[in-house]
């Protein structure tokens, strides 16, 4: 068994809460969307976007990491050093993203069987608020190399009439703006409670997040006072 971390339900109540006015606000605007014509390609057992990066806060993680079993724990430890280890090595963010998606692969947090994740209610606000107005097809991690330049040429041109996209990327914006409030209430609980605000990768912070001895030296930043900062930290050993 791993040694957790105690709750800190006043980092992850307000996120918590957060993400219920989120599902709320995202549920009218869908149901009003689809009344004007609009359609979401997204639904159960599609997982095309499930190998991209994520940038999360650590309230978010905190949440994610105590819906997580030991094993499942291992598991994403494991994929947080070959995040680290892509970070480390690539050369540009193009080549982060495009290595993250076709060589760190998948969420170990996703169910190959059904296609779903695994611990939807503890996902984080990232994967609450991507939707997409087109296929699944071009979520794909190699489908923009493969088209041909008529082919993307189409696909701008389908992405620019289609209500709800931001004119240049078939993902619904109007559903990212609506989950900013999220990100809001993270990064003031962190800064009320801890004095500080933790943001990065979703793997990496969900297995810090799970290690109570992380923890204790983010509690303790803040007994310290502003201007002490965390000592290096290497990935706990699950």
């Amino acid at each position: 068994m791993t040694d957790l971390p105690p709750p800190s339900p006043a980092v992850t109540g307000p996120v918590e809460a957060a993400y219920d006015r989120y599902a709320q606000a995202a549920g009218q605007w869908l149901d009003r969307y689809a009344q004007q014509g609009g359609r979401v390609y997204c639904g159960a057992g599609c997982f095309a976007c499930c190998n991209m990066p994520i940038r999360v806060s650590l309230a978010e993680a905190l949440i994610t990491a105590s819906a997580l079993d030991d094993d499942l724990r291992a598991r994403v430890g494991a994929h947080a050093r070959r995040v680290i280890e892509n970070a480390r090595t690539a050369p540009d963010d193009d080549t982060y993203v495009e290595r993250h998606r076709t060589e760190v692969g998948y969420c170990p947090i996703l169910n190959p069987v059904t296609g779903g994740c695994s611990r939807y209610a503890a996902r984080p606000t990232r994967c609450r608020d991507t939707f997409s107005a087109l296929p699944a097809l071009y979520c794909a991690a190699d489908t923009w190399e493969q088209l041909s330049p008529a082919e993307r040429r189409a696909y701008h041109r389908e992405v620019a009439r289609t209500p709800g996209t931001d004119g240049e990327l078939h993902y619904i914006a109007p559903l990212e703006y609506l989950s900013e409030p999220v990100w809001e209430e993270a990064a003031a609980a962190m800064s009320e409670q801890w004095g500080l605000q933790i943001w990065g990768d979703f793997w990496v912070l969900t297995t810090l997040a799970a290690s109570g001895d992380f923890m204790a030296q983010v509690k303790l930043r803040r007994a310290k006072g502003p201007g002490k900062r965390l000592r290096p930290w290497a990935l706990p050993t699950l």
